[in-house]
């Protein structure tokens, strides 16, 4: 046998993980479905979807450390490559205020030097890009599950929230402004 990619290994597993859940949604959905009642018995109708997204959540969570572990090993490098400059160019210890201020203004470019050295990297940008990437997959993973659940109990989704909140903000405005208007009218009224 053959030794696999780690993206071998995850498609490997997400695909048996898959299949187990389908078989097991198929065993057990009805007679879960039957048994329930109210808000339990739409959870257990859409549980697969559940399942199939704590299963994507998995593959994206692997990339996302990945990732993560790379972003703090270029940090950690460059914290340790600027304090051994920072060691070399101050070696003794400051003994009054003038040195400590020195020490502190060559700790201070060096570090500026090196950390602006890294971020400017095209390594450094990709992970970067790379990890948040993963991170909004992620959230969208957590985004779908929290909506099938909100649904399951019969609950607004955020989309759904998020519309009567700009109802209300629309109607917040015209609401000022015709007070706005009315305040004006009454004032050439008086006049």
């Amino acid at each position: 046998m053959k030794p696999q990619s780690p993206e071998e290994t995850v498609e490997y597993y997400k695909h048996l993980s898959l299949f187990w859940t389908d078989l097991i949604h198929l065993m057990s959905s009805k007679p879960q479905a039957l048994g329930s009642t109210g808000p339990m018995r739409a959870f257990a109708a859409n549980s697969k979807k559940v399942s199939t997204e704590l299963i994507e959540i998995n593959e994206n969570l692997m990339g996302f450390n990945k990732f993560l572990t790379e972003y703090y090993k270029q940090l950690a490098e460059t914290w340790n490559e600027a304090q051994k400059k920072v060691n070399l160019k101050a070696p003794e210890v400051p003994q009054d205020v003038e040195q400590i201020e020195a020490f502190k203004r060559i700790w201070i470019d060096i570090f500026d030097n090196d950390f602006t050295e890294l971020f400017d990297s095209k390594k450094f940008g990709e992970n970067y890009g790379k990890l948040v990437s993963k991170e909004l997959e992620l959230t969208k993973h957590w985004n779908n599950i929290t909506n099938v659940i909100l649904q399951s109990v019969n609950l607004p989704s955020k989309e759904e929230i998020d519309e009567v909140y700009k109802e209300l903000h629309s109607l917040k405005k015209r609401i000022t402004k015709l007070e706005i208007e009315s305040k004006k009218g009454k004032g050439k009224n008086a006049k």
